[in-house]
């Protein structure tokens, strides 16, 4: 015979299907996807847009894509405000912060000189 969940918090006691509901709802709180995140921060696809330097048929794109480049993801964030940080979380293990996926700064680029010899250039356009 087939239990239901129903019928299975029914026969709990009244504070434990209490807990359970409040750790439900802050579960469903804490996922949110990208137009629900830019709808908190009471922006509209205009407005975020502009912060992006993209067109406002763009944001929409972003918003309906399942599958992001993280530059995408990041830049999606910061003109939210906000700040990426990518964690992986590893059967018997903490949760680790993944380092060089979601920071912005001090990257260095390789570009080739007239010359043909490579220089390293910081962010900000400067020689290394």
């Amino acid at each position: 015979m087939t239990i239901s969940l129903e019928q299975v918090l029914n026969g709990m006691p009244e504070a434990r299907r209490r807990k359970i509901e409040l750790r439900t709802a802050e579960l469903i709180a804490e996922e949110l996807n990208l137009r629900e995140m830019r709808r908190l921060r009471k922006l509209t696809q205009a407005r975020l847009s502009k912060k992006l330097k993209i067109g406002q048929e763009g944001v929409s794109r972003i918003e309906k894509r399942s599958d992001l480049y993280i530059s995408t993801l990041r830049g999606y964030v910061e003109g939210l405000g906000g700040k990426l940080k990518l964690v992986v979380e590893l059967p018997d293990r903490p949760p680790v912060i993944l380092a060089g996926f979601g920071e912005t700064g001090g990257k260095k680029k390789t570009r080739k000189t007239a010359a043909g010899s490579a220089k390293l250039k910081t962010k900000n356009g400067r020689a290394a």
